[in-house]
């Protein structure tokens, strides 16, 4: 028995996805990362009781978890019960969630998200129009668990001078996740959002010096990242980006020139971690072989570089061993599976998710009934 042991913990050691890493201040004892994930059980846009449990279940020590994509404003949802961080008693009911992450050891970043025109009347205040970019409309959309559709109200284009107070949503949402006691903020800049819109020159259409160039297409973008690096700290910011993707029709005609442009701008403001979707992820949830690497805007960025999109325990293995990220983010795998590190420790087999539960407002079922390793 005690050879065995021995023999696991040797194991252990060469298991890439095991080795500690140092982010920043932050001393990770492995490389595995829950992704942000909607889950869509924060009746009235407050997160829930449950979510301690659910949160609880996939801390380890010294690991990094990222929560589900948290409004910043009252026009920043598009989903029905997902959490938000702008009023007083969201940010007390985060308290007990970020707490149990804490009394486990675990790292919790806040990740913070305006869906702009990914959005309809029934989700804004008094039924007003989203707004984005443009005015452009989106096509109703099959939702991510690919059963049902979803329709989408005309946005409105912001006007110039109302730019900066959207920025500002972002900062106030940025100090509010401080007063819940995360340990940082991940700002969503990916999947066709608001910030995702701004960049996309197949959703920007404006003649300002937010739409045009490159440079004017990120410049929103860059502002809210030193917005919050002002209000919070470099050291406690990342960002989740997805220049390959062309989720809810936000594609580029350059993604190579956009990430390889943001991670360079990135660096200069020496925020903590970029967080990437690998370019085999052009659509939600589908994995598709292409020719695009990540690796300029791995080499140009200077700060923690996390990568998700479809990892496995091997391939997580080699993009850890190969230099092609520091950290690599899991979502339907850790949602699916509580103790996923220990399955990855152990090679074991994994539960499979069900993807008819992801977004039920079930407070246990498909959310933290998934079984643990009997031990």
């Amino acid at each position: 028995m005690t050879g065995e042991r021995r023999q696991l913990s040797t194991e252990e050691a060469t298991i890439p996805l095991l080795a500690p890493y140092q982010m920043g201040k932050f001393s990770l004892s492995h490389r595995v990362v829950l992704a942000p994930l909607t889950r869509q059980r924060s009746f009235n846009n407050v997160p829930q009781p449950h979510a301690i449990l659910y949160y609880s279940q996939r801390t380890t020590k010294g690991g990094l978890l990222i929560c589900e994509a948290t409004g910043v404003s009252d026009t920043a949802q598009g989903y029905p019960h997902t959490p938000g961080i702008w009023t007083k008693e969201q940010v007390e009911a985060w308290k007990p969630i970020v707490e149990a992450v804490h009394a486990k050891g675990g790292i919790f970043f806040c990740q913070i998200w305006h869906v702009g025109r990914v959005s309809s009347q029934d989700f804004q205040p008094n039924g007003q129009t989203p707004i984005s970019c443009t005015d452009k409309p989106l096509t109703p959309q099959l939702r991510a668990n690919g059963l049902d559709t979803a329709h989408f109200s005309t946005p409105r284009r912001l006007k110039t001078d109302e730019i900066p107070s959207i920025v500002n949503d972002f900062r106030l949402a940025a100090r509010n996740a401080m007063e819940a006691g995360f340990d940082g903020v991940e700002i969503h800049g990916a999947h066709g959002y608001l910030i995702d819109q701004f960049m996309k020159d197949q959703v920007n259409d404006r003649t300002d010096h937010y739409g045009g160039s490159l440079e004017n297409r990120c410049r929103f973008a860059l502002e809210v990242v030193e917005a919050v690096v002002d209000e919070i700290g470099a050291d406690k910011v990342g960002i989740r980006l997805s220049p390959f993707a062309n989720y809810a029709e936000a594609g580029d005609s350059n993604p190579n020139a956009l990430g390889l442009y943001m991670a360079q701008s990135l660096s200069k403001y020496g925020i903590l971690y970029c967080h990437m979707i690998e370019p085999r992820m052009i659509k939600l949830g589908e994995k598709q072989d292409c020719p695009h690497s990540l690796q300029p805007m791995r080499k140009a960025f200077h700060g923690t570089f996390i990568v998700a999109g479809a990892y496995n325990r091997e391939d997580g293995n080699k993009a850890v061993a190969s230099g092609h990220a520091n950290l690599v983010a899991y979502g339907r795998l850790f949602l699916a599976n509580p103790d996923l590190l220990r399955r990855f420790e152990v090679d074991a087999p994994l539960n499979r998710y069900n993807r008819e539960t992801f977004y039920i407002p079930d407070p246990v079922v498909g959310y933290t009934d998934y079984p643990f390793l009997e031990t």
